[in-house]
């Protein structure tokens, strides 16, 4: 039977010099439509890990299988550029082979989405380290890739720009993207993850345990995608009633997106 996955490591390695092995014996496979969380300390490797996998740095032995088209946010949006924001999406769609109306139009829908201070005519230069994560996070959204990978992405945004990217992660799973982010909260990074590992003394390490979920009743509202809103486990019902299985770590923010559309809560219990 054929593989479906995008990307596979097997046994990968990353050493600097002839000294220091940041990565020892890094097995991880990703597949289509995966949300997989990457916990660790500072130093602990995860910038290195996700450098591999956006195809920025080889791996000093190991084996990699796979070729998705990959799309990658540092840790660190470099904005130094004289630039704004809109030209330098613009330039960067271009780059991929966008037409100009199109890469606009794309790089206004996502800095629009993500509430640019400023706005999309801002340069680069001026912006602070959260308002420039917003730009890093629109070009890599300008196609959709089969690989999302985000080095730490939440930092330095607020908290609505936080609840947006926890629903575009939602959103281009249920296209297929595979998506890999690092954190190291554990509670907040498990949140949007189908699957979590953590980063321990060079060695990845399946996080076991499910997380505890509640089960919610919602009735009447505008119609909300759930299959996309990170922390849904599971939903059913019709238009007049819908019933959400959600992971208890992000229960507030479903019950605020619910509450955004209109629907009025009529229960909310422990699941598991």
């Amino acid at each position: 039977m054929e593989s479906t996955s995008l990307l596979r490591l097997h046994g990968v390695t990353k050493r600097y010099g002839s000294g220091f092995q940041v990565l020892r014996g890094v097995d991880l496979v990703l597949e289509p439509g995966q949300v997989t969380g990457i916990l660790g300390a500072n130093g602990s490797g995860k910038s290195t890990l996700l450098r591999i996998l956006a195809g920025l740095s080889r791996p000093s032995s190991g084996r990699i299988t796979g070729h998705p088209t990959t799309s990658y946010v540092p840790d660190r949006f470099p904005a130094r550029q004289r630039m704004s924001a809109r030209a330098y999406l613009c330039h960067m769609g271009r780059v991929r082979g966008l037409r100009t109306a199109d890469a606009r139009a794309r790089a206004e829908h996502w800095l629009v989405r993500f509430d640019l201070a400023g706005g999309p005519a801002t340069p680069l230069r001026e912006l602070s380290k959260g308002n420039a994560q917003k730009v890093g996070l629109a070009q890599a959204l300008l196609e959709r890739p089969d690989l999302l990978v985000l080095d730490e992405p939440w930092s330095g945004l607020d908290l609505a720009a936080r609840e947006v990217l926890t629903e575009v992660i939602g959103e281009v799973r249920a296209e297929g993207t595979a998506v890999v982010f690092t954190d190291h909260r554990s509670a907040f990074a498990r949140s949007p993850a189908t699957s979590t590992h953590r980063l321990v003394g060079g060695r990845l390490v399946a996080v076991a345990g499910a997380e505890p979920t509640a089960r919610v009743l919602l009735s009447g509202g505008r119609p909300v995608d759930w299959k996309a809103r990170a922390g849904v486990v599971e939903h059913h019902g019709d238009d007049q009633e819908v019933t959400l299985t959600v992971r208890v770590s992000e229960r507030e923010a479903v019950l605020m997106t619910a509450i955004r559309a209109g629907s009025s809560v009529l229960s909310v219990e422990q699941a598991r």
